[in-house]
């Protein structure tokens, strides 16, 4: 079961970007194709949520999704490292 403090980590940071672009979790939820319920469980750190619909926020976002040798352990990169 994933460790609810690396989902709220996840949450603060979907969050934080989708306040960073003005967007009100509705607006999120029509350009990522999910519900606003969706977004809401996202923000609010749910551990159950679809990778689809995951994937459709990020992207709506501007955000991806790394994945690499570790121990179950989210992180938030910087544009630096991102590239």
């Amino acid at each position: 079961m994933p460790d609810p403090a690396r989902l709220t980590d996840l949450a603060h940071a979907v969050r934080a970007r989708r306040r960073e672009l003005g967007l009100t979790q509705a607006e999120l939820a029509d350009l990522a194709g999910c519900s606003e319920r969706f977004v809401y469980m996202l923000e609010q750190g749910k551990g159950t949520v679809q990778l689809t619909k995951l994937l459709a926020v990020l992207r709506a976002l501007g955000l991806g999704l790394v994945v690499g040798p570790g121990h179950g352990e989210i992180a938030q990169l910087s544009e630096e490292q991102a590239l």
